[in-house]
């Protein structure tokens, strides 16, 4: 700071320095030298006032995506219970169906009727279990049968995306995850979970799954790549300061990484 003063300051110390100064040249100086000081304390309060700003906002907007996924989950939990009540509602028509045999004293019409009533229920109730049972079955996160050796499982995830089933491979990655969470390759998985949404354009998704590295395993080889990644899809949701943001933190953080160099790229390509 000392050295940005001397050089703001130099055109005015020549003067001195040549001798020919008077005592009005001192005020002068004195007083040129009390505002470009103040100047420079408004502009170090404004850039720390805007890093600020932009990091709450990251966070924001973080915090906003988790609570969507947190809706999205209790929906899924909402549908579940929906499916329970309809097996039951259709195991009580099933018993009034029983009891409607067993009225043999009734008139023939009204047990035709009620028979007839009865059919048109259970095709109904059927309909509705089996488009819920689909959509349960579409939103279930459960993938084949785990292979007894963890590393198969997580490479078969991996091979599994790079094939292009992002699906498949999230199913498979997901699994690897809940089934041994204290694996080295857990951070790994967490970042090609992210990959697997980013390439279906599930961005808000994407940016969730990479703060799970950032997060939680700060330490890890993934976290460049995952603040890479998540600077990317801040760019194509349209935030833009968000992703200046994170490509100057990977600039800053992690200078001498190849993650780096593409950040610096990305950051030019920024309007």
């Amino acid at each position: 700071m000392r050295l940005i003063y001397l050089l703001l300051l130099s055109p005015l110390l020549l003067p001195l320095l040549a001798g020919c100064a008077s005592k009005n040249d001192l005020e002068y100086l004195r007083s040129d030298f009390e505002e470009l000081k103040t100047r420079l304390f408004q502009n170090e309060k404004e850039m720390g006032s805007l890093r600020s700003e932009t990091r709450d906002g990251i966070e924001k907007s973080i915090k906003g995506l988790q609570s969507d996924i947190d809706i999205m989950r209790k929906r899924e939990a909402d549908n579940q219970a929906a499916l329970e009540s309809v097996k039951v509602d259709m195991q009580v028509q099933a018993g009034k169906l029983d009891d409607a045999s067993l009225a043999a004293k009734k008139p023939i019409d009204e047990l035709s009727l009620q028979k007839e009533d009865t059919n048109r229920r259970f095709a109904v109730l059927e309909g509705r279990v089996d488009k819920l049972e689909q959509y349960v079955e579409e939103q279930k996160k459960a993938g084949p049968a785990q292979p007894v050796n963890p590393d198969e499982l997580y490479q078969k995830g991996l091979d599994t995306f790079k094939n292009g089933d992002a699906q498949k491979a999230r199913e498979l990655l997901t699994r690897f995850i809940e089934h041994n969470p204290n694996h080295a390759m857990v951070p790994n998985a967490h970042y090609w979970l992210g990959e697997t949404y980013y390439s279906e354009k599930k961005y808000d998704q994407a940016i969730l799954e990479f703060q799970e590295i950032i997060k939680n395993y700060p330490d890890k080889e993934k976290v460049p790549a995952a603040e890479l990644k998540q600077g990317m899809a801040f760019k194509e949701l349209g935030d833009l300061k968000s992703a200046r943001y994170l490509f100057k933190k990977v600039i800053d953080d992690f200078p001498a990484s190849d993650e780096a160099k593409l950040a610096k790229e990305k950051l030019k390509g920024l309007k």
